[in-house]
Formats: structure tokens, C-alpha cells, sequence
């Protein structure tokens, strides 16, 4: 597909935009004050594929974080900061990879430009971040309540602060909890300028409705070729986050080096443990660094027939699962044995 042609920042040596792979990121949800507990957290996010980790600084003692994180981890960390343009200081001061604010509530021209200065100085970029409750009131009476134009509005405002004072090393994030009202203002906010743009749906819900939502919003967005970075919001542990948003990518073909599961939906003529057998390849896969498409099917109508194109596959039987490559049958095994011989095929190619 045809990504839409941005600008390129560097969040420290990750680059966003500029048609540089999509990266998947997600944030720490351990208190700010628990040291060791994000730092647990942020490297079982990093070991599950996470390319960006954001924490929240409420405060000047959780400016602590981000050195404990920078030593912990590999990849780069985000700041997310509210009101207090201090607080953006410090924490560029003590090494951030990049900022999380809204120019327009941290308060006068001069504060804006002193962050401004401090990350243009260590070449930080800031994520302005939108959302329909931080919606201005002039926006807000203008269009009534917050529609896709007044995100875009928005953000463009709180882009044109920064530009002020000669910054623009700018992610922007427009987000909102209707699906339809996020790609659209995205789609806006694309439109209007050429700053790379971070895709999420916020408040999105539970892993089941997140994951719809987010498949929806992000991926309807990232099929257009709109997104440079994204996130899928989940009330859940965060590492499912990024296993959603690497799949999600995989699922758009926007993924490299990545194993394709296709299996079937089983019927009256499946005779075998199909289900088991599909969750336990997609387990396995989740290792497989390799741009493979793997089929597990419920009989041979849909095994090497419709699913000829696989290169590996297996096919159920009656207590027997035929695994074969590329429609080509290569052997009949036992039930008990199908994955682990189709996993040894894999391993060949």
C-alpha cells in the first residue's frame, strides 16, 4: 500500500514517519512511585516487541523513572506530561527520548518556548497529544461538541505554538472513543500538514472491545496509508497491547519477517482437535521470524485444496492430519503429533 509521505523525527535512534517501518508502543500502568515495578514492566513490554515505552511524571519525583528506565531497557522512553511545563524540563534534563504534552495548557508563550528550547537543545521531540476532552473552549463553541474537525483544529493550534519558537520535531496524536470520529479527524489532521501521526483509539475498553475498536480505527487508517506509530489502548495487562498491535500490523502486511496463521472456522466434517491444534501453531508462531503463511485446517476439502497457497499446513482427519506444503500432501501422522511435525517443517523452511 501507498503510506501517506510525512516528516521523519527521531525518538533517540527509533525513527517515526519519513515511511519508516510503523512502530507499536504502549504505556506503564504501574504507580509512578513504584520504581522497580515499571522497570519490571517495561522490559516484559520490550521482550514482547514493544518499540516505544511511555510512563506518566505526575510529579518531580517520578522524574526518578526515567533514568531507571533508560538503563533498563533498550528502546526509547516517552514522558507524558501534564500542566506542568517543569516537569518537561527535568525530565528532558535527565535524558527523556521524547515528550508527551499539549503546548496550549502548560501555561504562557515563555513556557512554551522554554520547552521548546530545552528539546530543540537535545534534539527531543514532543508528541502533542488531543483529545476530545481537551478540547479549547473557543474550538468548542465553535463546532458544538468535539467532532473530527475540532480535533483537527486542535492539534494544528497546539502544532502552530511550537512552530513559533522554531519547533518542529512534532508527533501529533488525535484520539478519541468513537471510532469514526478518530479516522476522520486523523484523516483531517493528515490532510492539513505533514507531521507524523501516532494512531489510537482512546478509552477504547476491555481486550475483547479494544482490540475491535482498535482493528477498526487503527487498522482502517493504517489501510489507507495514514499512521506512522500506534497504540492499541486496552483495559488490560499492556503486553497484550503489543502483541495486538504487532499482529494488527502483520494482519495489514505491514509487518516484516512475520508468520501468517490461516486456519478455519471448523464445521460438521472436522473430526479432530482443530481448535486445540490452531491456538497451540499460533503460540508457536509468535517465535517464527519468518515471512510464511501457516494453514491448520479441519479436513482435506479445506485443507490442500483452499489453502494451497500456504507454504506449510496441516489438514484433519479421522483421528489422522495430513501435513502438507504448498498443496502437496507430504505425510499422514497422528493427531497427538500434527503440530510438533508441522512445526519441524517450518523449521526447514
Amino acid at each position: 500500500m501507498k503510506r501517506r509521505e510525512s516528516r521523519v523525527v527521531y525518538a533517540g535512534g527509533l525513527p517515526i514517519g519519513g515511511g519508516h517501518p510503523i512502530s507499536v508502543q504502549s504505556m506503564l500502568n504501574v504507580p509512578a512511585s513504584d520504581i522497580e515495578g515499571n522497570v519490571r514492566q517495561a522490559k516484559s513490554l520490550e521482550a514482547a516487541g514493544c518499540q516505544i515505552i511511555r510512563t506518566a511524571v505526575p510529579d518531580m519525583d517520578a522524574v526518578r523513572l526515567i533514568d531507571a528506565l533508560k538503563s533498563a531497557v533498550h528502546i526509547p522512553v516517552v514522558a507524558d506530561i501534564h500542566f506542568d511545563y517543569k516537569l518537561a524540563l527535568e525530565a528532558a534534563a535527565a535524558g527523556v527520548d521524547k515528550i508527551r504534552i499539549n503546548p496550549g495548557n502548560i501555561g504562557g508563550e515563555d513556557r512554551v518556548k522554554a520547552v521548546a528550547d530545552a528539546c530543540r537543545n537535545r534534539s527531543i521531540p514532543i508528541r502533542i497529544g488531543v483529545n476530545s476532552g481537551s478540547l479549547e473552549k473557543e474550538i468548542l463553541k465553535k463546532y458544538g461538541h468535539p467532532t473530527a474537525e475540532a480535533l483537527r483544529d486542535s492539534a494544528l493550534y497546539h502544532a502552530s505554538l511550537l512552530e513559533k519558537f522554531d519547533f518542529e520535531d512534532i508527533v501529533i496524536s488525535i484520539k478519541s472513543s468513537d471510532v469514526s470520529t478518530m479516522m476522520q479527524a486523523c484523516r483531517l489532521t493528515a490532510a492539513a500538514c505533514a507531521y507524523p501521526l501516532h494512531l489510537g483509539v482512546t478509552e477504547a475498553g476491555t481486550e475483547r472491545l479494544g482490540l475491535l475498536k482498535s482493528a477498526a480505527g487503527i487498522g482502517g487508517l493504517l489501510a489507507e496509508g495514514i499512521g506512522d506509530t500506534i497504540r492499541v489502548s486496552l483495559t488490560a495487562d499492556p503486553v497484550k497491547e503489543i502483541a495486538a498491535g504487532l499482529d494488527l500490523l502483520a494482519a495489514l502486511g505491514l509487518r516484516q519477517n512475520t508468520a501468517r496463521l490461516v486456519s478455519c472456522p471448523t464445521c460438521g466434517r472436522t473430526a479432530v482437535d482443530l481448535i486445540g491444534m490452531a491456538q497451540a501453531v499460533e503460540e508457536q508462531l509468535c517465535t517464527v521470524q519468518k515471512p510464511i503463511t501457516v494453514a491448520v485446517m479441519g479436513c482435506i476439502v479445506n485443507g490442500p485444496g483452499e489453502a494451497k497457497e500456504a507454504d506449510v499446513g496441516l489438514a484433519g482427519g479421522k483421528g489422522k492430519v495430513a501435513i502438507f506444503k504448498k498443496g502437496e500432501i507430504l505425510r499422514t501422522v497422528d493427531e497427538q503429533d500434527a503440530v510438533a511435525e508441522l512445526m519441524k517443517e517450518i523449521k526447514t523452511l
